[in-house]
């Protein structure tokens, strides 16, 4: 199934579209939280086999795509309970970092 191109905007307001209808409401900021954490947990538990010294356990898939998705759901659930509008959040974290880190990398020897 091929997908057209998704803003960030237009993710949040399907999330929030798929919560209001088929999961009926938000779960409470602190449980979104709580899940954020759980994802997070999910996404570097297959880093730590994809790249790490462990190894995937018998049945257990690579799955990071779909656990991304996961941190991304969450985070935008959060985002649309507490008022805060992804795309301009990500636009003025980019600028602060373009002019915090401007050199600072370029300069880092370890780089």
């Amino acid at each position: 199934m091929e997908h057209k191109e998704l803003s960030v905007s237009e993710a949040q307001q399907m999330v929030d579209r798929w919560i209001t209808t088929v999961g009926v409401r938000y779960f409470s900021p602190l449980t979104n939280m709580a899940i954020l954490a759980e994802e997070v947990g999910e996404v570097a538990r297959i880093m730590a086999r994809r790249f790490g010294d462990q190894s995937f356990k018998s049945g257990e898939a690579d799955t990071l795509g779909d656990e991304l998705a996961d941190v991304m759901w969450v985070v935008m659930a959060i985002a649309n309970q507490t008022g805060v509008d992804l795309t301009e959040a990500f636009y003025k974290n980019l600028d602060k970092k373009t002019e915090r880190d401007a050199l600072r990398h370029r300069l880092n020897e370890k780089l």
